[in-house]
């Protein structure tokens, strides 16, 4: 047995196994869990989409219910330059 043997024979077992590689991946019964898989990253963004926008919205509530009788006063009864009210 020479080195060419040798050769050939790791040709070989290289094929058959970048063949069954592609049986693998091109199967009918695996077509639709590649599918999903494939959609996996968009799943994410919908997801972050949808809790920013649930965010923004809980901080809009937020602010809203911050704001006292006047936005221009603060509880100890100075306006937002320092001054006492009058």
């Amino acid at each position: 047995m020479d080195i060419n043997t040798l050769r050939e024979i790791a040709v070989v077992l290289g094929a058959l196994a970048f063949l069954g590689v592609c049986w693998w991946a091109f199967s009918p019964k695996r077509k639709k869990r590649f599918e999903e898989d494939a959609m996996l990253p968009f799943a994410d963004e919908e997801k972050s989409e949808r809790s920013a926008r649930r965010a923004d919205k809980n901080s809009d509530e937020a602010s809203t219910e911050d704001k006292g009788p006047s936005a221009d006063s603060d509880s100890a009864g100075t306006d937002k330059k320092g001054q006492d009210k009058q």
